[in-house]
């Protein structure tokens, strides 16, 4: 079990230091959008959703096609592939370097590659369930598919996507100022008044 642990350890250890020799020119964006997302300064929620209300307007305003919209979402990323790693060094200064801001950035990716794993693990499992229980598989996918298709079928497709993006982006503050936390518990705690009360009826 030890050695299994070890290796396991040693395993995310090597993802991760391979992880930041490929990130190693984004470092300065990803600390400071790291910074945004756990809301270090108060202005940043409102920041966020201004931001990305204001990307969404620009697409709905000139409405692209489908095609077009990839293209152009595509032609940003390769731009951004290319300008970032050249132009971050002279803009935050590399001089500026701290073992702070490198343990932070060790730590992001660890994170990243953690949250990799767990989409593989949970891909994994779902394929596993086909296998040992087709007809549960099946029946749990086709209401889930038929539930999102509905949901689709009811909402506007950008507002949606803009609902999903702004949750994302906000969920790591969210996440780390304890509010999901303290919603669940408030959640679990008024499940809990409710099963009691049903248990006192039926007594």
């Amino acid at each position: 079990m030890a050695e299994g642990d070890n290796r396991s350890t040693n395993l995310l250890a090597a993802e991760t230091a391979s992880l930041e020799e490929q990130l190693q020119g984004w470092g300065e964006v990803m600390l400071m959008a790291d910074k945004v997302l756990r809301w270090e300064r108060a202005w940043f929620p409102p920041a966020i959703m201004g931001v990305v209300s204001l990307v969404f307007l620009t697409i709905y305003y000139l409405d692209p096609s489908v095609l077009s919209g990839v293209s152009c979402f595509v032609m940003f990323l390769c731009l951004a592939d290319y300008l970032v790693p050249i132009l971050a060094p002279r803009i935050f200064g590399s001089n500026k370097w701290t073992t702070e801001q490198q343990q932070r950035f060790h730590e992001i990716c660890s994170n990243l590659v953690k949250t990799r794993r767990r989409a593989v693990g949970w891909w994994k499992r779902l394929f596993t369930l086909k296998e040992e229980k087709p007809k549960m598989y099946f029946m749990t996918m086709i209401i889930f598919l038929a539930a999102v298709a509905w949901v689709g079928q009811q909402v506007h497709n950008l507002f949606l996507t803009y609902l999903i993006v702004t949750s994302a982006l906000l969920l790591p503050g969210l996440n780390q100022h304890g509010i999901i936390s303290k919603y669940i518990g408030m959640a679990k705690r008024e499940i809990n008044k409710l099963l009691k009360q049903k248990e006192k009826k039926n007594e």
